[in-house]
């Protein structure tokens, strides 16, 4: 498994990340926590080291479920968890946003005993809640490194102007934001003012939150409880009917371009992320085995500029945008 490295850091991790938002069972459809387990495990045997989750996945239940799962392994893996949401911990319910210090430091806490670990080795803050401070941010980050409860900090869906005022008060790792071929937004200056920066590039939603498996027909409908049953997907309208019929004829004619060289939709778009030299890790959902060796395969597939300016010909045919200049809701 390809290793990569977090800008300046000291920290590596395998190119492929396990993430866990899909075992949120009140979030992301149905799974089968055993299967998950197993994934888990089979996962680490196969050198992918990195495993995302956070405490607003479930709510709650994506660490407890991770937590049992590592058992002893905990050592094997670099873990990154995520806080920064105001949560209902009796409801199980996300009530908004908050990065003030004392919130991040309480919480972390939380999500130590969950993952039932004494150290995460790199904790993000999930969202900017646009009121604290980021010198306040910074400083409750710092405070916990100092303590040995984390070894590196980072930021998720940060803007630019975000990570310069956080930069001035310390040294991001990371930020994490989704990306993946039918959302370009970071290529227009993220992903450029982190490689400037020395700082790691995380990648989710690298299948698009199920569009790029090939699992999906015109008739696939979401529960109500799954968060695409709303149509948006941060911002962009992916599940929305017209586009949701659009994209589904985009990824039938990307099936039989990755079917040229032998590999499936799901594996052009992993390679498409992983050959993006800014990238430091791509997040994949995982729920079974079979899914893993399937994501597995794709990591050593690099793809040429002629891959790429075939895909994006296919994009232009079929009239799917690929936002690169639309505005991130951050």
């Amino acid at each position: 498994m390809e290793r990569r490295q977090f800008g300046d850091s000291g920290l590596t991790c395998s190119a492929l990340g396990f993430g866990t938002w899909a075992l949120g069972t009140t979030q992301y459809g149905e799974i089968d926590v055993q299967e998950a387990t197993r994934a888990i495990h089979l996962a680490i045997d196969h050198g992918i080291d990195l495993i995302d989750t956070a405490e607003a996945y479930g709510p709650l239940y994506c660490e407890e479920i991770l937590g049992k799962a590592l058992g002893g392994r905990r050592k094997e893996v670099v873990l990154v968890t995520k806080v920064g949401f105001l949560i209902d911990d009796a409801a199980r319910k996300i009530v908004g946003r908050s990065s003030e210090p004392a919130h991040i430091i309480a919480r972390t806490e939380g999500c130590l005993k969950r993952l039932q670990t004494d150290y995460i080795d790199l904790l993000l803050i999930h969202w900017p809640d646009h009121k604290t401070p980021f010198a306040e941010v910074i400083g409750a980050l710092e405070a916990l490194k100092a303590q040995g409860k984390i070894r590196y900090y980072g930021v998720s869906n940060y803007s630019v102007a975000m990570m310069e005022e956080c930069e001035r008060y310390g040294h991001l790792t990371a930020n994490q934001i989704g990306y993946h071929m039918l959302d370009r937004r970071v290529e227009r200056e993220i992903l450029p003012w982190l490689a400037a920066h020395r700082i790691g590039f995380m990648a989710y939603g690298t299948l698009a939150f199920g569009l790029l498996t090939g699992a999906f027909t015109p008739e696939t409908t979401f529960v109500e409880w799954d968060w695409r049953s709303g149509g948006k997907a941060f911002g962009l309208p992916l599940f929305e009917r017209e586009w949701f019929l659009k994209e589904l004829h985009l990824v039938e004619r990307l099936k039989a371009f990755a079917a040229d060289y032998g590999k499936t939709v799901a594996q052009l778009a992993i390679a498409w992320v992983l050959s993006h030299p800014e990238v430091t890790v791509a997040l994949v959902g995982v729920r079974n085995p079979r899914e893993l060796e399937e994501n597995i395969a794709a990591v050593d597939w690099r793809l040429t500029p002629a891959d790429f300016a075939a895909i994006d010909a296919l994009f232009e045919a079929e009239g799917v945008p690929t936002y690169r200049d639309a505005e991130q809701a951050l």
